[in-house]
């Protein structure tokens, strides 16, 4: 998974514990930055229906 091209939101800028995204062929690759060799792949649908959620308030009650 070396040769993905590892993306990480600009919010995060020189902080260590991050979220990154890669686009690979076979889907959406999201992994931590302080654990790079746990990777979860998705959809593109998929990750834009969480986002969704996240920002309309759907998943609160889960914290």
């Amino acid at each position: 998974m070396s040769q993905l091209n590892w993306r990480k939101s600009t919010f995060s800028e020189n902080q260590a514990n991050c979220v990154e995204l890669a686009a690979a062929p076979d889907g959406i690759h999201i992994r931590e930055s302080d654990e790079p060799e746990a990777v979860l792949r998705t959809s593109p649908a998929v990750l834009g229906a969480l986002i969704r959620s996240v920002k309309a308030g759907r998943l609160d009650h889960t914290l």
